[in-house]
């Protein structure tokens, strides 16, 4: 439903990417469960526990137009990679210093979108990006507070990742597409 909806967005300008740490609940992550061991339910251990990874693509007013799910260890290259095929027809991407790779640049070149995408830190020659165009992407994290509002959405209490996934949808479609 919601992919519905954001297929008719209107914006045809700028998109932004970008993912957020989703808490797991101690149910959803208990990885002694004797059926498949707790493979592929894309809980991963970090630093501060077991989450779970959301990567997103929004437009500029904000709302989401795809949703992709990880494990939380998984780092925003593969986020990217997964996302990369189903980006709209734009003319610029905004994204954060974890998406600064030179495969990403080239893959966007290639579909004729402007990336505005700060260098890392240790490239060796600085990137020019335009920062005026950059402070737009706030929106985006304005977009993962508002889904963290919802309490499934913010702690994630199921083990599916196609239910949780399903969840996070319909949140984003009562959110900003109703």
């Amino acid at each position: 439903m919601m992919v519905g909806l954001a297929a008719e967005h209107s914006e045809k300008n700028i998109v932004m990417i970008d993912a957020t740490y989703l808490k797991a609940h101690r149910t959803a992550s208990s990885l002694g469960v004797k059926k498949g061991g707790g493979r592929g339910r894309l809980i991963g251990r970090t630093k501060s526990g077991m989450n779970t990874k959301l990567h997103a693509i929004c437009d500029s007013r904000g709302r989401p137009l795809n949703l992709f799910v990880t494990a939380g260890q998984v780092s925003d290259y593969i986020g990217a990679r997964a996302l990369c095929d189903s980006l709209p027809d734009v003319d610029w991407l905004l994204g954060d210093r974890g998406y600064d790779a030179d495969w990403f640049r080239e893959a966007l070149k290639d579909k004729g979108i402007h990336a505005c995408i700060p260098g890392r830190k240790q490239r060796k020659a600085t990137v020019k990006y335009d920062k005026r165009r950059y402070k737009r992407r706030n929106r985006i994290e304005i977009m993962f507070g508002r889904l963290k509002d919802w309490r499934r959405v913010a702690t994630r209490y199921d083990r599916c990742p196609k239910v949780f996934l399903s969840a996070i949808a319909l949140a984003a479609t009562v959110i900003y597409w109703l």
